[in-house]
């Protein structure tokens, strides 16, 4: 027998420390993430402070309110204690420029977290995402009790309910592509016909169509808004000097205005699918008209809302951006954007294809819908916004309304090119040659 040496009897200790320190590393890491996510809003909250000509309380309590919007911006709703009615008031409409810096962080440091040191292990995908959300969330749990005594407390069931589930997706991705983004075999334990599905190139094909599809409504979205701001130019001019008489409180009223431009977008492709959103309770904006009073505040992003009363054929023309959307849908899964599995498959492949793009972009814009609105108060003010389930039923609709026979028409019309014989090019006769005498 061979003598068991020293290093092969102690070898299995090394891995497991290693394994042990990494994933009490990545714990430290996400803590880390949280608390220069909590630094850099606090940092934008003092200088806002500092700015302000009329302070309503001290250093302390910037502090406390910037823990609440750091809390808001994973999707927690602030609760405002002292209202001109003396119930409190909740505040919900979460900036979504800011939700990209947590996002970002907890990515990135998973991904790091993730990927194997020289001297020892990393840990294992679960562990990654587990050391590094439960970190981030021990941060959070300290924010918001440190909050909990501030003007903007944020509400606990909220945060309990939005902060874990938007740092694990984070996490999630981060590991994934420090693995590599790997697309399969999924596990054992999921049911075979999901993972039979999931396998095959259409679905890959949708999921394309649908990220181009988003993009094409996002992007329109966003240029009615840029739109009707330089239509109304004037008011939102106004409305900034109105709100602030003093240079540093119109560049915080900027820098507001700037982390809500993709809330606007999504207000703006609400608008142009047709269900619009809501400026308070019972007051819809939609391109056939306002109906009802709006009570919201001047902000100048507001002064691209259109006027009250019934819409014109010019507040119509903005079903152009589902229609662009939907053709885009229906290009991609039809087709006509070359690639891989583009034109593999039949016009029932390409109709599939078309209806599960829709479903996704239904549910994504349901989502987007859902976090760029919300409540600024009680009563009249408890809705603005689009409604998420209207807007992302609208959407769905477009897609497939105008996705599925663009997709099958184009399809067709590649199989007939396809099928057509090519013309081939006449063969030169061999030259006469005399015959023998």
């Amino acid at each position: 027998m061979a003598p068991v040496t020293e290093a092969t009897d102690h070898s299995p200790a090394p891995v497991q420390g290693g394994r042990t320190a990494a994933l009490a590393g990545a714990c430290v890491r996400g803590a880390l993430a949280a608390g220069l996510g909590l630094g850099s809003v606090t940092v934008l909250v003092m200088v806002m402070w500092i700015s302000s000509p009329y302070p309503d309380s001290g250093p302390g309590g910037a502090l406390h309110v910037a823990a609440g919007v750091w809390l808001l911006v994973h999707g927690a709703e602030l609760v405002r204690p002292a209202t001109l009615g003396g119930a409190p008031a909740p505040v919900g409409v979460v900036p979504l420029a800011l939700v990209a810096l947590p996002v970002w962080l907890v990515y990135r440091t998973a991904r790091d977290a993730a990927e194997p040191a020289l001297d020892r292990p990393g840990p294992s995908a679960r562990g990654a995402v587990g050391a590094v959300t439960a970190g981030y969330l021990l941060v959070g749990a300290a924010a918001l009790a440190y909050g909990t005594g501030g003007p903007l407390p944020a509400e606990p069931l909220g945060a309990a309910l939005h902060l874990p589930p938007l740092v694990a997706l984070a996490a999630a991705a981060g590991v994934w592509t420090a693995h590599g983004r790997p697309t399969g075999p999924l596990p054992g334990r999921v049911p075979e016909r999901i993972r039979v599905g999931l396998a095959r190139s259409r679905t890959a094909l949708a999921v394309r169509a649908a990220a181009i599809g988003l993009g094409v409504l996002l992007g329109g979205g966003a240029v009615l808004v840029a739109v009707s701001l330089a239509w109304h130019a004037g008011a939102a001019r106004e409305s900034l000097l109105g709100l602030s008489g003093v240079w540093s409180g119109r560049m915080a009223l900027l820098l507001l205005a700037v982390a809500l431009a993709p809330n606007a977008a999504v207000w703006g492709a609400a608008y142009g699918l047709g269900p619009g959103f809501l400026l308070g309770t019972g007051v819809a904006v939609t391109p056939l008209g306002v109906t009802g009073t709006a009570v919201a505040p001047p902000f100048p992003l507001l002064a691209a809302v259109p006027a009250g009363g019934p819409g014109t054929w010019v507040n119509w023309t903005v079903a152009v951006v589902p229609v662009a959307a939907g053709a885009a849908v229906g290009w991609t899964c039809g087709g006509g954007r070359r690639g891989a599995g583009a034109r593999d498959g039949g016009l029932r492949d390409a109709a599939f294809a078309a209806l599960l793009t829709a479903v996704l972009v239904g549910a994504a814009v349901a989502v987007l819908a859902a976090a760029a609105g919300g409540p600024l108060g009680t009563g009249r003010l408890a809705a603005f916004g689009p409604v998420w389930w209207r807007t992302g039923g609208a959407a769905a609709a477009w897609a497939a309304g105008l996705g599925v026979p663009v997709a099958v028409g184009l399809r067709a019309w590649r199989r007939r090119d396809d099928a057509a014989p090519a013309t081939s090019a006449p063969v030169p006769s061999a030259p006469a040659t005399s015959a023998p005498v």
